[in-house]
């Protein structure tokens, strides 16, 4: 499988990034699998791995990966950058606001700007940088400018020697030739909503955790293919089990989570699960820290249609064949993406939404 080279800049001066320790209370955690990357090139490495991913994906839509090419010092450099963005001056920031209620979202998203519940707004800073393509050429705070070449290294690493291989194994999965995946996910060629993001969620005080019944996120599903969340020990991630139960998502060390999304799932008919989680107010060991967070999201091509994919041993041997949702013949991931983020901000605790043409998005307590 052809990957891009990418060339790792020189680290420019940054404060030292230092992790919260580790919750010590006991709690109800997920079993997920782990994938061991460095196995992929390996003499029958890829089909171990896509052995291993089939039993995970079909039944929660989480798993682990770990041997992903980074150092941990790379991590913390951009959890430090992170941090960094969100300590702006609001104003500063404000002048890169992301065009939320058309659907556009690279760029900053303010704190507050949605109802949660009871009056109680959202607790939640993003900054997302979008492809690093002509395309996407955008504005960006001094210290994103400043550390430009560092992002660029580390996102494109991401897409490129973690992602490409995912979606090889989800091909390997499904029976299909391995450059499936690759195909609707081109970098330069095609436009694609791909991007790297910075979050911050502000602690709350006891009060307020109490009207929110703990609960900061409702479950949700995310909108494009996969999303990537490298590990922070703030345990506050949940993943709802096939059989409705919530349970922790362990921040294992040196390691990414991965959970599939609603795009994946559209296009396996159900197959692949677009994984239902939501976040909760942190163990009171961690309750007064901020949870910062460092994540990529993978989007198909814009073009790309919503149909089940054809050709498929395995969705044709398990039933998957046949669109489950017939409202989504020609509805393209562009379409569904932007839909569902103009529908975000305005949302206030609905339980389901209509997105785009019929389509619909469920909200889980």
């Amino acid at each position: 499988m052809a990957t891009e080279t990418i060339t790792r800049p020189a680290f420019l001066s940054l404060p030292k990034w230092n992790q919260v320790p580790e919750t010590t209370h006991e709690l109800d955690w997920a079993d997920l699998v782990t994938l061991d990357l460095s196995k992929f090139d390996q003499p029958g490495g890829k089909q171990e791995l896509a052995t291993q991913l089939f039993d995970a994906v079909n039944r929660i839509g989480f798993f682990y990966i770990i041997n992903f090419g980074l150092t941990q010092e790379e991590v913390d450099r951009q959890f430090s950058l992170c941090k960094q963005v969100f300590n702006l001056p609001t104003e500063e920031k404000l002048k890169y606001r992301a065009d939320l209620e058309n659907g556009g979202y690279n760029g900053y998203k303010p704190l507050g700007i949605r109802e949660i519940k009871n009056g109680v707004k959202d607790n939640t800073e993003i900054y997302n940088i979008p492809k690093f393509t002509p395309d996407y050429e955008r504005a960006h705070p001094a210290i994103v400018q400043e550390h430009w070449d560092e992002i660029q290294y580390f996102a494109k690493h991401i897409h490129f020697q973690i992602v490409r291989k995912l979606l090889v194994l989800f091909a390997l999965v499904l029976e299909l030739p391995e450059d499936y995946f690759l195909k609707i996910h081109r970098y330069e060629e095609k436009k694609s909503d791909c991007h790297f993001r910075y979050m911050k969620y502000h602690r709350r005080s006891p009060e307020v955790n109490q009207q929110l019944d703990n609960v900061w996120v409702k479950g949700h599903t995310d909108f494009g293919s996969l999303t990537l969340l490298f590990r922070q020990p703030v345990a506050a991630l949940q993943v709802r089990t096939p059989e409705g139960e919530w349970k922790y998502v362990k921040p294992y060390p040196e390691s990414i989570t991965v959970n599939i999304a609603d795009v994946l799932q559209f296009l396996t008919n159900g197959f692949l699960k677009s994984s239902i989680h939501r976040v909760v107010a942190p163990p009171p060991d961690q309750a007064d820290v901020d949870r910062h967070g460092v994540l990529y999201f993978v989007r198909p091509e814009d073009d790309t249609e919503l149909v089940p994919i054809q050709g498929s041993p395995v969705l044709e041997r398990l039933g998957y064949d046949k669109a489950l949702d017939p409202a989504t013949v020609g509805l393209t991931a562009g379409e569904w993406v932007k839909a569902r983020v103009a529908k975000n901000v305005s949302r206030v605790g609905r339980e389901e939404e209509s997105i785009i043409k019929g389509v619909k998005a469920r909200y889980y307590d």
